[in-house]
C-alpha cells in the first residue's frame, strides 16, 4: 500500500486535491442557489412560518437578493426573489422585503467578506435559545462551528430597528455564526453554499446539544483536533460538494424552484 507511511496532513491534502479535480460544481446562478437554499432549509426544519430571512449580495455590492415577505421558504423560486437596496426598497418597485432584513444591511456594511446571510428560528435552535446558554460544539460532524459561533445573551426585541443590526454585526466579529438567546440563529457565509451548510449544521448542533444535556454532562473536544476538523470541513470546495448533494435532494421534490 503506497500510502501506508503518508502523514495525516499529506492524506488530507490529497483528498482536497481529488475533490477539486474529480467532483464538478453545479452551474447555477445566485438566484437559483438562493431558491434551492430556501427549499433545502425548509426540509431540514427551518420552517417557522414567515420568521427568518435569507439574503445574498449582488455584483453591485449595494443591493441584495432576498425572498418576498409573505412567502415561506417552501414557496421560494428563483423567479420570485426580490432585489432590494440598503433601505429594503425593491429595485423594480414590486413586492416587499421582510422588514427584519434591516439587520442584514448592517452586517453587509460592517463585514465586507460576507456575501450571504441566513437567519431562521428552527425548532431545536429556538428551544435551546430559551435556556440562555451558548451553543456547544462537541461532536465531529458540527465542527464547522467550533470556535466560530458567537453568543448574544440579550434579546433586543422586535428586530426591525437599526439597533439589532448594530448589535449583531458587532458581536459577529470574526465568526461565521451567532446564536441568539430567546430568538434563533444567524449564519454569515462568504458564499451561498457556505451559508446553507452552516445553517443546516447549527440546527443539528442545537439538537445534539439538547439530547446530550438530557443524558448527562457534555464533554469538550480536544482544542487542536477540533480546529483541525473545523478547517477540514470549511473549505470552499467542501462547501460546494455538500451543497450539490443537498441541492440534488431538493430538486427531487422541488424541480420547479430553479
Amino acid at each position: 500500500m503506497k500510502t501506508a507511511t503518508a502523514t495525516k496532513q499529506m492524506l488530507m491534502q490529497t483528498a482536497q486535491d481529488s475533490m477539486t479535480k474529480l467532483i464538478p460544481d453545479m452551474e447555477l446562478s445566485d438566484r437559483q442557489k438562493l431558491a434551492l437554499t430556501c427549499r433545502i432549509l425548509f426540509s431540514k426544519g427551518h420552517d417557522a412560518g414567515l420568521a427568518g430571512q435569507i439574503t445574498c449580495r449582488t455584483d453591485k455590492q449595494t443591493t441584495f437578493i432576498t425572498q418576498q415577505f409573505g412567502l415561506g421558504f417552501d414557496e421560494i423560486c428563483a423567479d420570485n426573489l426580490l432585489e432590494v437596496d440598503q433601505d429594503l426598497k425593491p429595485i423594480d418597485g414590486q413586492g416587499m422585503a421582510n422588514p427584519a432584513n434591516r439587520f442584514h444591511t448592517w452586517i453587509y456594511k460592517e463585514h465586507p467578506e460576507v456575501n450571504c446571510i441566513v437567519h431562521t428560528h428552527p425548532t431545536h435552535i429556538a428551544a435551546l435559545s430559551m435556556l440562555e446558554v451558548p451553543l456547544m460544539i462537541s461532536q465531529m460532524d458540527t465542527c464547522s462551528l467550533y470556535d466560530d459561533c458567537a453568543f448574544l445573551s440579550d434579546w433586543p426585541g422586535v428586530p426591525v430597528g437599526n439597533e439589532e443590526g448594530i448589535l449583531i454585526s458587532k458581536i459577529l466579529a470574526d465568526k461565521r455564526a451567532v446564536f441568539l438567546a430567546h430568538h434563533g440563529q444567524l449564519v454569515a457565509g462568504r458564499t451561498i453554499e457556505e451559508a446553507c451548510n452552516l445553517a443546516i449544521l447549527i440546527e443539528r448542533a442545537a439538537k445534539l446539544q439538547l439530547l446530550a444535556m438530557s443524558a448527562g454532562q457534555i464533554q469538550p473536544l480536544p482544542t487542536a483536533l477540533a480546529h483541525e476538523a473545523h478547517d477540514w470541513v470549511s473549505t470552499d470546495k467542501r462547501n460546494k460538494v455538500n451543497f450539490t448533494y443537498y441541492a440534488r435532494q431538493a430538486l427531487k421534490t422541488n424541480p420547479d424552484c430553479i
